[in-house]
């Protein structure tokens, strides 16, 4: 039954490493990981899909799906930012709201990777370029993250100077998880159009030590959400609902758009992981550069604390099921 699908992504070790962090956390052990080995593990992480993804891209070409494929997804890291903008408004201050906003519509990679991971265990393929819309995706909702602020809360900041908006698209382009990502992936196409035998020699590294790297870095991750929990108190019932009905209206917003675009499921799925996730690297580190005014509790400990968890626990495999379902209705 495909039911079965979440009892499935439960017991991958990934998940269950993730849930060991959230265990050693709630119970009091001393579990740690040193702090240079996430930073680490997620720049190998990042480094291995975008020379995996530039490899296939290179093969895929930018013909068919690739294109409309990525347009759509940078048209979402616009589009998403706006909607939760206008909806968080009801209870925060435009600070808050457009900081928040921006988490929202950025991607989370390691939740892209967790969807990776989880369709290879399905057997079900998916393309290369997929890792083009996820490097395309974060820096958009940065920066209407910053358009809304300036729109918004203009008398807010009487004495504030003008925004610097070299430093701004330095952020927002130039952060090292955009900028390794991107570099990968355009690594992997001249790799494979010009050095093909290149590609043998950086499978030991590339491929085999991946999902060992992943499950590694999601005990981590465990530790550190469940570490976060405890910040959520300052959130309240509102921006907590939020966390999660906004990711499940995105995923549905996501998967309509795959049903347009008649991507595969393996391809459908991941357009939706990407649409349904939240930054809690990227655009957090921009948001306290630029936007100084909204509380960073409320964007790092809902995106990590909540969204995170709910999108690599359940939402993934709900993903699924959603993306089966609306490609399976009649055209």
């Amino acid at each position: 039954m495909e039911s079965s699908l979440i009892l499935q992504n439960l017991l991958t070790p990934p998940v269950l490493f993730f849930f060991l962090g959230v265990a050693a956390v709630l119970v009091g052990s001393d579990l740690e990981i040193p702090a240079p080995l996430p930073k680490l593990f997620s720049l190998y992480l990042l480094l291995s899909i975008g020379f995996k993804g530039g490899l296939e891209l290179q093969h895929s070409g930018l013909g068919g799906q690739v294109l409309p494929t990525i347009g759509a997804a940078v048209a979402m890291s616009l589009l998403v930012p706006i909607i939760s903008f206008l909806v968080l408004q009801l209870q925060f201050d435009a600070f808050n709201a457009a900081a928040i906003a921006a988490t929202y519509g950025s991607i989370s990679a390691v939740t892209f990777i967790t969807a990776e991971s989880f369709l290879e265990t399905q057997n079900l393929p998916f393309d290369g370029f997929m890792v083009a819309a996820l490097a395309l995706m974060e820096s958009p909702a940065i920066i209407v993250g910053l358009i809304l602020v300036k729109l918004a809360a203009p008398q807010k900041r009487p004495d504030a100077q003008p925004m610097r908006w070299g430093s701004v698209l330095r952020e927002a382009f130039l952060n090292s998880s955009v900028f390794l990502l991107v570099g990968s992936l355009v690594i992997g196409l001249l790799v494979a159009a010009y050095s093909p035998a290149g590609i043998g020699k950086m499978e030991p590294f590339s491929d085999k030590l991946f999902y060992g790297a992943l499950t590694f870095f999601l005990l981590d991750m465990g530790i550190v959400a469940a570490q976060r929990i405890r910040e959520l108190r300052e959130a309240g019932p509102f921006l907590i609902a939020f966390s999660v009905l906004m990711p499940l209206f995105n995923a549905l917003l996501g998967a309509l758009i795959v049903w347009g675009l008649q991507l595969s499921p393996g391809n459908g799925l991941l357009f939706v992981v990407l649409c349904a996730s939240a930054s809690y690297i990227a655009v957090p580190a921009a948001m306290r550069m630029t936007v100084p005014e909204a509380n960073p509790s409320l964007y790092i400990s809902t995106a990590l604390g909540i969204t995170f968890p709910f999108n690599i626990i359940l939402g993934i495999p709900l993903y699924m099921l959603l993306v089966n379902t609306i490609l399976s209705a009649p055209g």
